[in-house]
């Protein structure tokens, strides 16, 4: 019995390990659009409309699009930007052109196959 438990426990934890070292994957940014992320009050009767940059990323397999955390980040990629990319619950993490970004996964949809 003890030695079963411990070899669930070392197949748990080499699992665990495997998915918590995920090697980066390879993807392009295909297309970038400016789409509306929420209203910034000002005063009681007015709103200001905040804008976001939402980005496709695809891979061999997988389309993910992507958004900005944060609104005050106006830096904007270049479709055809390819990147080095990992996913992590609802978040991606890459870098394109010597610089780290962080964005949100808000949806992601496989790439079916042609068939000749």
């Amino acid at each position: 019995m003890r030695k079963r438990v411990s070899m669930l426990t070392a197949m748990i934890l080499c699992a665990w390990l495997s998915l918590a070292d995920q090697p980066p994957m390879q993807g392009v940014i295909v297309s970038e659009a400016s789409v509306s992320c929420g209203n910034k009050n000002k005063g009681k009767k007015q709103s200001t409309d905040i804008v976001c940059q939402q980005y496709t990323v695809r891979t061999n397999t997988t389309e993910y699009l992507i958004r900005q955390e944060k609104p005050a980040q106006v830096e904007i990629l270049p479709p055809n930007t390819a990147i080095e990319f990992t996913v992590d619950k609802d978040k991606m993490k890459f870098k394109a052109n010597g610089k780290k970004y962080e964005f949100l996964v808000v949806g992601a949809s496989a790439i079916g196959t042609k068939n000749p």
